[in-house]
Formats: structure tokens, sequence, C-alpha cells
């Protein structure tokens, strides 16, 4: 080792100047202190590996005041867990969720109080930072442009938008979303291809993906189905998400229909809850699947990773991702993955050594793919190896130097 180099587990000098900072994030979802609500779990994730480079990580994440009546109202209370403080001031918006006949998503950005939610919250509990890290362009990135502008303090903004979501926010030419990606130091785009769209607005941009957390990790096969009652004879095809039309779940329905008529040794485990779940219902009855195709709910934190190393795929049917955090959990575990062909699983899937594409919205080439899959001798070892770029403690380590850049740039 050359004497110039750090010693390894050691922070650099610089990384050590971080040490006497404050970092705000401002986010549109945070999990409770309990995961009750698990609402953008990754970015607790992603703090939970910032928090010891940094004296504190200050979290403001508005909530929908509903009375009580949203999970997220009901369970996230502020809260302080070792250097971080999480805030969770109520607020009035238009939730992007929330469907409302003739309110447009563009409409929604015209009523929302979650900017003066968080500085209301910022003046009253007299919080003081060097730095904010916003994720999502609204309202976080657009949050974080006015405190930049209030507080003189730099700002780095993840735009984790799926590509659909952010073609519509660059579709819509809204002078805040505009601001937002202009006034911010700099923009982060969880995957490469898309880079070029966010340099029309801000010339310094950078790929960072996201990351899982270490309780993703090879288990017992054999164990893991013996706790969820699965036999070991089946083949397992699990997949996890809202159920939401853009996670196409409904395609993987008829893709089992096409595998269910040629063999019978396939279940089909689709973990998640949302709107889609009554469709997805009467679908599975209507192919007769109902013995082969499980909607398992909610699936609690602890619980996914011996979803995953129980089974033999892991499918992701999204119509549109900006990366897909389900797939680096899944390969984590040594599982191999079946996904369709879309910006964000092509940053990941970069070799069909660790998994294999089919086409959007197609359930003839998912049931295809998954066919293969399930005939295909995998590698889990090389597929965890490959896997372990996408640590969390390995991902930060390429946000740490953006951070640096943009405080030193902010002294000049």
């Amino acid at each position: 080792m050359n004497m110039a180099d750090p010693v390894p587990g050691e922070k650099s000098a610089a990384e050590k100047n971080l040490s006497d900072l404050t970092l705000l994030v401002i986010t549109p979802d945070y999990p409770d202190e309990n995961n009750k609500y698990i609402g953008s779990i990754f970015v607790k994730n992603q703090v939970d590996s910032l928090k010891q480079y940094f004296r504190k990580i200050i979290v403001i994440a508005p909530v929908f005041y509903s009375g009580g009546i949203l999970p997220n109202d009901r369970h996230c209370r502020n809260y302080r867990t070792d250097n971080v403080d999480v805030y969770f001031p109520r607020c009035l918006f238009f939730p992007r969720s929330l469907g409302v006949p003739l309110v447009k998503n563009s409409h929604k950005l015209s009523f929302d109080t979650r900017l003066s939610a968080v500085l209301k919250l910022i003046r009253r509990e007299h919080l003081e930072f060097d730095l904010v890290h916003a994720h999502f362009t609204w309202p976080s990135a657009s949050i974080a442009a006015s405190l930049k502008e209030t507080f003189h303090v730099p700002v780095v903004a993840t735009i984790h938008e799926d590509s659909g979501w952010l073609e519509e926010e660059i579709g819509m030419n809204n002078a805040r979303l505009i601001s937002a990606w202009q006034n911010a130091d700099a923009l982060i785009r969880v995957n490469r291809e898309e880079l070029p769209l966010l340099k029309k607005y801000n010339s310094n941009v950078f790929f960072v993906p996201n990351g899982f957390p270490m309780q993703f990790q090879p288990l017992d096969r054999v164990e893991c189905r013996s706790r969820l009652g699965i036999s070991p004879g089946k083949k397992v095809i699990f997949c996890l998400g809202d159920l939401i039309e853009r996670k196409g779940f409904g395609y993987l329905v008829d893709a089992m229909a096409g595998i269910r008529s040629r063999r019978d040794d396939v279940i089909c485990v689709i973990g998640g809850k949302g709107p889609e779940e009554k469709n997805l219902i009467r679908q599975i009855h209507e192919h007769n699947l109902d013995d082969c195709v499980r909607l398992a709910g909610f699936i609690p934190g602890p619980m996914v990773p011996v979803w995953m190393n129980a089974a033999d795929l892991f499918v992701l049917s999204s119509l549109h991702e900006s990366f897909g955090i389900v797939q680096i959990e899944a390969l984590a575990c040594g599982t191999p993955v079946i996904s369709t062909d879309t910006v964000g699983s092509r940053e990941i899937i970069t070799s069909d050594n660790i998994g294999l594409f089919c086409k959007p919205a197609d359930a003839a080439s998912l049931d295809d793919a998954i066919t293969r899959g399930l005939e295909k001798s995998w590698d889990n070892q090389k597929i965890l190896e490959y896997s372990r770029q996408f640590s969390w403690d390995t991902v930060v380590k390429s946000i740490i130097p953006i951070y640096l850049q943009v405080l030193r740039a902010g002294k000049k």
C-alpha cells in the first residue's frame, strides 16, 4: 500500500470535514420510527449509511393531513435515532397518487402548502443546516431551491421519478419544476441513460444508483420456504411493489396463464397493496389461477429477504422504472431477475448471467422470459458478486464527493 493511500475503513481528510456539518434531507415520504409506514424506505436506508459522515442529519418529510385516515398521517410522528432527527410536519396538497376528476398533475402544483410547512418547522425548531439533499423534483427540489435562497446553503437533488413521470414533468414546462432543476448545485439521476434530459437544465448532473440495505443477503432457501409454507418441489416466482397499473402485474397474471397451461409446478407470489388489487383478483379468477397465483398483501420489511431467498426468480413487470430497487435487493440474495426492458432495468441487468429481459406490456414476451429463466442454470455466486456494487455503504461513497464539491463551490 502506498503511504499516501488512506487506511481501509478510515475516512479521508475531506470526509472528516463533513463530520462537523449538518445535512438536511427533504423527501415527500419517509418511514415512521417502527417502519409501520414504509414510504420511500430507500431514502431511510440511504440516510442510515450517510449518518456516519455527518454530525447530524435532519429529515423533513411533509405529511398530508388526513385526520388519521391515511397510514402515513396515522403512524408518522417525529423521532430521533442516533444522530438523525426526523420531522413530519402536517400540511395540505393534492397527492400525486390521488386521482381527482378534472385536476391534472400540473394543476396540483398550484395548491401545495409543503413549502410553508417546512419553513415554519425550521423556524419554530431553530433548525440549522449546512447542506440540503432533496429527493424527487416536486415538492422536495422545489422546496430546497427556496431554502437555498433563504438560508444560502448548497442543494443536491436526486431525481428519482420513473421515466414516464420525468417525461411528464419535462412536458409541463412548469417554471417551478424548471427552477428546481436549474437552481440545484448538483442533480443526481439514478440511471445513466436519462442524464442528457437533465443536462438541458443543469450542467452539473451525476449518475448515482440506488442501493440495498445489508439485510438483503443469502439465506438458506429450504429454511425460507419452510417458514413460508412453500413446498420444496415448487418453482417460485416472486414480485413486489405497489399494486398500481404502472407495475404491470396484470401482464404477469396473463403470463402465468400461459405458463400454467404447460406446467403445474410454478407458483407466483405478488407482494404489495394498492388500487389494482380488485382487478388482479378478478383476473386471477378468470384465468383459474387461484391455486398458483397468490396476492400476499403487504409484506413486512424483515420478511422481504425471506421471500427473495425463497424464490427461483424475481420478476419486475413494470411499464416504466427509473431504477428498480427491488431488482438489486433480489440480486443481493443471489436470486436472478426477469425484468421488462426499461431505462432503469437496463442500468442493472447488464448481462444474461444475472437476469433476462422481456418487452414491457407484453404477456407473451414475459411468459417466454420466465420460462427461459426457470430452465436456465444460474450461477448464484456470480450474481452475489455483481450485486455488491449496489450496497448502500458502497453507493454513498459516490455521493460524498458530490457533497464536497458543492460545499467547496459555495465557499468561493
